[in-house]
């Protein structure tokens, strides 16, 4: 029989024995306590890939003495879930791990909910994605929620460790020698993901070859080879990816030109160059504005040429693009302004368009359909005339707040500022 992976040997057996997510499950906290107290209530586990989510399903289970039966969302049907529900009559309640719960059907889904609400099943869904967007609020009303932490490389080394001290499911009854540097590689090339550092680990294993002595050294040349690449964690259609673009637009808004070429180098490498240009676009307008009007067609003109190169050259003109945001004067103003106006609107407070600025063409007034008392400013020096245009129950509205971020909006502030004065 074929030896199951090192990943799923060591999968721990009690919550005492997860590595890392104490927000969870150190002393104290909810999770831990309704493990305690074996109150167990359904929940959906949720995090990047290979941080846990599955092994704190299965110790959870362990440490309650609840039966479980692990499934999967997409992979079994209805009726496997018509078995888990006949066990759990049998033993009186069952734990049904699922794994992919946003994949959950409606079938599936409607099958379940009675046992859900009797209290038959304790679901506990593992995602990665976000379960606040992707799971149908049913299932989501009956669960408790629970988001995991990404593992840290030194939660990573002593998971690699006890798997090499472990003398039932690991290597502690073999002669490994891993080297530190080794060691140290495989915690932080996986990117967060033990699964992928037990992998990478157990491959470096199985292909050394023992010396005379009956030991195994793997150095740090062959833990290289093993996990060659650190594990990027970045599905685009996944809850970390919003993390990385809000991140992006963020760095250029505190001007921080570093930070945004490091979460522009990770969305180019997860190949959204959509994404990329839709970000960059918003922030020319909304965090840049009229303390550099130029910013936007310049913007435009970077993501018009990308899309045309493609990547990889289509990073250049992202890069000139970013810098400039990045180091440009910041001011809101304009789209603020817009949002006080949309507010009252929303708050029904609107009014009638004062009389003298109605179409009056059905009126019978003549040059432009011009309103009985308009003022036509193109008829007084300067191109401006004191009259009301704002409905009477808003005409002391002010919305916009001008900025002085640079030259073009301090001039726009100084116009401003002498209409209102000539208002008043």
């Amino acid at each position: 029989m074929k030896k199951q992976p090192l990943a799923f040997r060591m999968r721990p057996h009690k919550v005492e024995d997860i590595i890392g997510q104490t927000h969870l499950l150190g002393e104290g906290s909810l999770l831990r306590r309704m493990v305690d107290v074996g109150q167990l209530s359904s929940m959906i586990l949720y995090g990047p890939p290979g941080i846990g989510k599955t092994s704190i399903a299965s110790a959870i289970s362990g440490s309650t003495g609840t039966p479980f039966k692990m499934l999967n969302a997409v992979v079994h049907n209805k009726k496997d879930m018509e078995i888990a529900v006949e066990e759990a009559k049998m033993h009186g309640q069952l734990i049904l791990i699922l794994d992919e719960v946003h994949r959950l059907d409606k079938g599936k889904q409607d099958f379940l909910l009675p046992y859900l609400e009797s209290g038959l099943l304790i679901l506990i869904g593992a995602t990665t994605a976000n379960p606040y967007h992707s799971i149908n609020p049913a299932i989501r009303s009956r669960c408790q929620i629970f988001e995991l932490e990404p593992l840290t490389p030194i939660d990573i080394e002593r998971a690699l460790q006890r798997a090499l001290d472990d003398h039932t499911n690991g290597y502690g009854k073999e002669k490994i020698i891993v080297e530190e540097a080794a060691l140290s590689h495989l915690a932080h090339a996986c990117g967060g993901d033990v699964r992928s550092a037990l992998n990478g680990l157990e491959l470096a294993i199985l292909s050394t070859y023992p010396n005379k002595n009956g030991e195994k050294y793997i150095p740090l040349k062959t833990a290289e080879e093993c996990i060659q690449k650190r594990s990027f964690q970045h599905d685009k259609d996944g809850d970390a990816h919003y993390d990385v673009l809000s991140a992006f637009q963020k760095s250029i808004r505190g001007s921080d030109v570093n930070a945004a070429l490091h979460y522009l180098a990770r969305l180019i490498e997860a190949g959204d160059l959509i994404s990329i240009n839709r970000r960059l676009l918003v922030i020319a307008y909304e965090d840049i504005g009229l303390s550099n009007p130029q910013a936007g067609p310049r913007t435009l003109a970077a993501i018009e040429s990308a899309e045309r190169l493609g990547f990889p050259e289509a990073r250049i003109p992202l890069a000139n693009a970013i810098i400039e945001l990045c180091l440009s004067p910041k001011s809101n103003s304009a789209y603020k302004a817009l949002d006080a106006a949309l507010a009252d609107i929303q708050k029904g407070n609107i009014g009638a368009v004062p009389k003298h600025l109605k179409d009056a063409h059905y009126q019978g007034a003549t040059e432009l359909g011009r309103g009985i008392d308009y003022k036509y400013p193109h008829d007084f020096e300067h191109g401006w005339v004191k009259q009301q245009y704002l409905p009477d129950a808003l005409k002391n509205r002010s919305y916009y707040q001008p900025k002085r971020t640079g030259k073009f909006e301090s001039a726009l502030a100084d116009v401003y500022e002498r209409l209102q004065k000539n208002e008043n």
